[in-house]
């Protein structure tokens, strides 16, 4: 038996993110996911101001800086009882529909669907469509991406003044109420993206495109007319399948989501109570039920990171996060382990279709599973519903023009307390938890979707799913592992978010 531990530094992905694999016989048999970079926004924000996360946690990421601000706004009106006009629900909500879509589409096509251009596919029939398409710069959907993404984000710019770090969301609702012409100018951004990803990403309307709910309906669909089939959903579904991604990547069965945009019409309704346009949950992977989901039931674990032990796993608002840095211990990464109801669990666009009972990616899983192909397309599914809602919205905004978006600012004092505020982010679950003593920040912590995905073991040495979901998995090339690469960017990797620059030793880099 042939025994190798082989370290990768993966690439196209957003942060530093390393594996440590054990292979007997090319087999991963052991997995270790290195968060290898210390973030330190909880102690940044100790003994400031409260309305001090407003400025500061947008800054986390540079990719999704807007469901970061949503989060800090919605925990300082959890903690002080703060309603929000509808009109500001509907900005919020446009705006980090704009951050998901852009997001959606780059990591899409411009870091997962690179892979397929990888010359261990070069004798492959679909490797000269493969590059035609999606090599990086060159590639037809891979230019369309980049310039059609880059336009969404200037939605966000016209209510928030910039993109990334927007600091125009504020306790009670928003800096700038939706004049008609950022209705306008925003309906004009939409109209391109959509006529784009109609005519080159799936081959047809949105609508017809939506209505499609079962796995036989969309395979059937597939295969009916080249434009479908040519698309850039249909070159990536059948690349996918080709190479086998629908069997790997299954990772654990639970999945969590905090549910999708607060809708307008609870507006009265503090968060995280408030309902959401796309239903929270937690799928028991034991039982396949949706349950409801309570963020009482989460906790995290430090026994393999590089932080102050303390035993077994802790809620958000009994947590620490102080740095204690020993290399050379079992302790293996900057990432924290979090679990609900002591269970490891996956997050991100598959896990909150299945929640809202999407039907198509529903019929799809029971078909299939959970597997690495289902995730990335699941992905581009939640691309069209969100466009979709979008006009929706931007439709709502139009015929409530006087509607306030702000409460009057001598009711927004935060008193001392707590608040937690939970967001759909583009990679998933995304949650603060503020607490706040004498006037300024006493405890502060971030639960990233990626700190889901990508978390270590926890104090009962259950893997993350990342890790779960490389162990047994078989690849050709232990030099050049790219079947890694196509698991873990189906996630969509988000280390800046995640981790909290160390060298970890002789590393390899995937292609390219």
């Amino acid at each position: 038996m042939s025994k190798r531990t082989i370290q990768i530094d993966l690439n196209r992905v957003e942060g530093d993110l390393d594996f440590q694999l054990e292979l007997e016989d090319n087999k991963v048999v052991d997995a270790r996911c290195i968060g290898s970079m210390y973030r330190g926004f909880e102690q940044i924000l100790i003994s400031r101001k409260p309305k001090d996360s407003l400025v500061i946690t947008p800054r986390i990421c540079g990719i999704c800086g807007t469901a970061q601000l949503t989060a800090a706004v919605l925990a300082l009106e959890n903690l002080a009882g703060i309603a929000v006009p509808p009109a500001a629900i509907r900005i919020r909500n446009l705006c980090l529909m704009a951050e998901t879509v852009q997001s959606d589409l780059r990591q899409s096509f411009l870091f997962f669907t690179a892979d397929f251009c990888h010359p261990k596919y070069d004798d492959r029939s679909f490797y000269q469509k493969a590059r035609t398409a999606f090599l990086p710069f060159k590639g037809w959907v891979h230019r369309g991406a980049l310039e059609h993404s880059r336009h969404l984000v200037e939605i966000i710019a016209l209510f928030g003044g910039q993109w990334p770090h927007s600091s125009y969301m504020l306790p009670g609702g928003v800096t700038t109420p939706a004049s008609s012409r950022h209705i306008i100018d925003s309906l004009s951004i939409l109209n391109k993206v959509t006529r784009w990803f109609e005519q080159n990403i799936i081959g047809t309307d949105l609508d017809s495109w939506l209505a499609l709910e079962s796995a036989d309906e969309f395979f059937t669909w597939l295969t009916a007319k080249e434009a479908h089939a040519d698309g850039a959903i249909g070159l990536f579904t059948m690349m996918s399948r080709g190479i086998g991604l629908h069997h790997v990547g299954f990772g654990t069965p639970h999945m969590l989501s905090y549910g999708s945009y607060d809708d307008p019409a609870d507006a009265g309704t503090f968060p995280p109570q408030r309902k959401h346009l796309f239903r929270a949950g937690f799928l028991n992977g034991d039982t396949g039920n949706v349950e409801p989901f309570e963020q009482a039931e989460i906790t995290e674990h430090v026994r393999y990171s590089w932080f102050q032990p303390y035993t077994g796993g802790r809620h958000p608002f009994q947590g620490q996060t102080i740095p204690d840095y020993q290399p050379h211990s079992d302790r293996y990464t900057w990432c924290k382990a979090p679990r609900y109801q002591d269970k490891v669990v996956q997050t991100g666009p598959l896990a909150d279709a299945l929640i809202d009972g999407e039907p198509l990616i529903s019929s799809l899983y029971q078909a299939e599973g959970g597997n690495a192909w289902l995730r990335q397309f699941a992905r581009l599914r939640r691309t069209a519903r969100l466009l979709h809602k979008m006009r929706e919205t931007l439709n709502e905004l139009a015929a409530h023009p006087n509607d306030p978006h702000m409460i009057p600012p001598d009711k927004l004092e935060i008193p001392d307390g707590e608040g937690c505020g939970l967001v759909t982010a583009a990679r998933g679950a995304l949650g603060h938890w503020l607490q706040v003593t004498d006037g300024v920040i006493s405890c502060y912590q971030v639960i990233t979707p990626t700190a889901w995905n990508a978390s270590p073991k926890d104090s009962e040495g259950r893997h993350g799913h990342w890790e779960s979901s490389l162990i047994g998995l078989t690849v050709d090339d232990p030099d050049d592992p790219v079947e890694i690469g196509h698991i873990i960017r189906s996630h969509d990797p988000c280390l800046v978010c995640t981790v909290h620059v160390l060298d970890t030793g002789k590393r390899m880099t995937l292609w390219p």
